[in-house]
């Protein structure tokens, strides 16, 4: 954890993942009942984390320039606290949030800057995760400002953390590996064939896992409770709050140790990317952020994903559809879903640390008909 507290200069807090961070956060800093400002487009686990704690999910608008909240147009003074994306790496305005709660997730924004100041800095907690940048397949870090936080985090952590064992460190360490050597060696076709067969990726309604609202409502019942949210919460990292053995963590800080030295890589992909017409607006501001995907907005997004897929080019981290109509039922809607139904539709996410057997395929697509 050197590395966060030396970038973030805060108390550090090791996880077993990235979510259960953020759902120690939302229970530290919030009390249940109270109105969260989050984005439409996030992953299928963060809406539940935020039941979970027993909060209000309150879907804001969202900006096309970035995907993340546009905060031109919420009214801060009907929320109690916000929870930012930082899409992709990109950052969200964090300056528009003073002054409320602010829970940051930056698993997607582990080098991402504002004003010289590294996100995970600006609210009362910053949830970093260990297998975005790093690829370490697990691990999470939560920085705080303050001892008496993190003391209490840590008490709370340890009575969630479920046994872990030395054969299930070895199989997330061993799978993490095969698919650092998949994308090395250009094998990542035949293994997306054999995840599937072998039933390592999660079921599936398009790019949502299935919500069963009834079940959810069982669920709510007991908040704020996490357990009783598991089923939906665990998605594709079933161990997600399972201690962590010598093993996985020598993994973990081996992984990110790497990550300094791939930022020039990461860096000369997002410039390369960032050429083609298709890029999202917000890219262009700043062409030294290593973000962790580059968003494209293209005219056919699934149609390119299958092209992709054909050229062993895996895409992944789609949001789509946005939490009010993934989850109508269990969310406060925007006021103007069209934005973030536009972006859910249209973008492609792009590793650029792959950009060279990407680009040729990218190349040839075209922007969307019509933009919001």
């Amino acid at each position: 954890m050197k590395i966060f507290a030396e970038r973030t200069g805060r108390h550090c807090l090791s996880l077993p993942s990235n979510r259960l961070g953020l759902y120690l956060a939302l229970r530290h800093w919030c009390v249940p009942g109270m109105r969260l400002l989050m984005s439409p487009i996030s992953a299928d686990e963060i809406l539940f984390l935020v039941l979970a704690a027993g909060l209000r999910p309150v879907i804001a608008p969202l900006s096309p320039r970035d995907g993340n909240i546009d905060a031109s147009r919420v009214n801060l003074g009907q929320v109690d606290a916000v929870l930012t994306t930082n899409l992709y790496g990109l950052p969200d305005n964090v300056a528009a949030f003073t002054g409320k709660i602010l829970i940051e997730d930056v698993a997607h924004a582990m080098e991402t800057d504002v004003g010289g100041r590294p996100l995970g800095t600006f609210g009362q907690a910053g949830v970093f995760s260990l297998s975005k940048h790093p690829g370490a397949g697990s691990g999470g870090v939560l920085v705080v400002e303050r001892k008496s936080d993190l003391d209490a985090l840590t008490r709370a952590r340890d009575e969630l953390l479920t046994p872990g064992s030395p054969l299930d460190d070895l199989m997330s360490v061993t799978t993490s590996m095969a698919r650092q050597v998949a994308l090395r060696l250009n094998l990542v076709r035949p293994a997306l064939h054999l995840m599937r067969a072998l039933g390592l990726q999660e079921e599936r309604d398009g790019y949502r896992i299935a919500l069963d609202p009834d079940g959810l409502e069982l669920a709510l019942k007991q908040v704020p409770q996490l357990p009783p949210f598991d089923p939906w919460v665990r998605a594709d990292l079933h161990r997600y709050r399972a201690h962590r053995g010598g093993l996985a963590r020598w993994y973990q800080g081996r992984r990110v140790a790497k990550v300094p030295g791939e930022r020039a890589r990461r860096v000369a992909g997002v410039r390369r990317l960032a050429e083609l017409p298709t890029v999202a607006p917000a890219v262009l501001d700043d062409l030294t952020r290593p973000l962790f995907r580059v968003p494209l907005l293209v005219r056919d997004r699934d149609a390119a994903i299958a092209e992709l897929e054909r050229h062993g080019v895996a895409t992944g981290y789609l949001y789509d559809p946005p939490y009010d109509d993934y989850a109508p039922d269990f969310t406060e809607h925007s006021f103007d879903p069209g934005p973030a139904r536009w972006w859910a539709r249209h973008v492609l996410p792009v590793d650029p640390m792959y950009v060279t057997r990407s680009f040729p395929i990218l190349s040839r697509l075209e922007p969307p008909a019509t933009r919001p």
